[in-house]
């Protein structure tokens, strides 16, 4: 869990504000990171898509 109210953990170029007030995490912090986490995030360096996951899941055999 990230601890947002130290400063020194996050620089400007990890995250931005959405209209809406969330924090948004940059493509930067992403690869600073060095793993993607699955959650679908906007500016995810490693071309995560929740649907293709949900796809590889339920495969239906032919019996």
């Amino acid at each position: 869990m990230h601890n947002f109210n130290n400063k020194k953990a996050l620089q400007n170029d990890d995250f931005y504000y959405s209209t809406d007030g969330f924090i948004v995490f940059t493509e930067n912090y992403h690869l600073k990171r060095g793993y993607c986490c699955k959650n679908n995030c906007k500016h995810c360096p490693y071309n995560f898509k929740k649907n293709d996951e949900s796809k590889r899941g339920n495969k239906k055999r032919n019996t």
